[in-house]
């Protein structure tokens, strides 16, 4: 049997560099249960490390790819796995799962529950996780919160969320004109990138910034907010680095997820899942649009659209 998956064998731009390979599948390796892949999502922090800007800490050849649905094909004798054949999993923590197959180590495995739907399950991690664990390191109760790239997956998690435990009030800052309602039926204020008289506003009203962005809009919003005020960078979309302004009364704060992963256990990682699949029943997520993974440039070119409403998600 053949696997085919998705490489990059050295840092650049994802269409140029990925490359859809089929070779046959190694034999499974002790300890490990493989995974038939359904579906992944296109998330940037997919496509980010392709670039190269993580190039300290990972190294080609990869298979691309961190989250994703599948079910068990296969668990060897003698294996602990606590699952059975054809369960669904997301099979996190392993190699890239933009491929057919992925082998993973079961402790790691998150089982999905019967009642969460595939297209819920298979984004089921990398933004749900971030935006959980940052609400419970800065709890938003009666606090005036701000959330940047509102447009996004992560963001909008953040908005429902905040605004279910107690937030005074949640703005969502937007880029293209496509997301304002997006983010007005989430219950958020939608304020325009564009407009400075409204960032600065928002900004001087704010208890936590939640920011994706940097750059220019992140100096900004830190020139203008108030003294204890706390500004969480959780990604840089812009690609621009930033520093807190001269005179600036508020904090910087970083999230980098991986901090997080590097210290938890086997059965706290569990646990996370276990507080998340409740809240993910309820949430509010895009509409997906599907692409084959023979498709995947045009998946990648979609993901890329600017005021795309739908997530690109790859069907294996």
């Amino acid at each position: 049997m053949n696997n085919s998956a998705l490489w990059y064998r050295q840092f650049g731009e994802p269409v140029d560099v990925l490359s859809l390979k089929s070779a046959p599948l190694a034999p499974l390796e002790q300890g490990l249960v493989r995974v038939e892949m359904m579906a992944a999502p296109i998330n940037p922090s997919d496509l980010i490390p392709i670039t190269g800007a993580y190039r300290h800490r990972i190294s080609p050849p990869l298979v691309a790819g961190y989250e994703g649905l599948g079910t068990i094909a296969e668990i060897p004798t003698g294996s602990t796995c606590p699952f059975g054949l054809g369960q669904r999993v997301l099979p996190l923590r392993a190699n890239g799962t933009w491929q057919n197959f992925v082998d993973a180590d079961p402790a790691w495995m998150v089982p999905v529950p019967d009642d969460i739907d595939d297209e819920i399950a298979l984004r089921g991690y990398i933004n749900p996780l971030a935006a959980w664990l940052m609400l419970d390191l800065w709890p938003v109760k009666d606090k005036n919160v701000v959330i940047t790239a509102a447009g996004s997956s992560c963001a909008g998690l953040l908005m429902q969320w905040a605004l279910a435990q107690g937030a005074a009030s949640v703005c969502g800052i937007y880029r293209s004109p496509s997301r304002k309602a997006g983010i007005t039926a989430l219950g958020a204020d939608a304020i325009d990138m564009a407009s400075e008289a409204a960032l600065t506003n928002a900004a001087g009203k704010a208890d936590l910034v939640f920011d994706a962005v940097g750059g220019d809009l992140a100096r900004h919003l830190l020139a203008h907010m108030p003294a204890g005020s706390i500004l969480v960078s959780y990604g840089l979309l812009s690609g621009q680095l930033f520093a807190l302004p001269e005179n600036a009364q508020a904090r910087i704060q970083r999230f980098h997820i991986r901090d997080r992963l590097e210290t938890v256990s086997a059965q706290k990682w569990q646990d996370w899942f276990t507080n998340l699949w409740p809240l993910l029943r309820d949430a509010t997520l895009p509409p997906i649009a599907v692409f084959d993974l023979a498709d995947w440039k045009d998946a990648i070119t979609y993901f890329n659209q600017p005021g795309r409403l739908e997530k690109p998600v790859l069907q294996f």
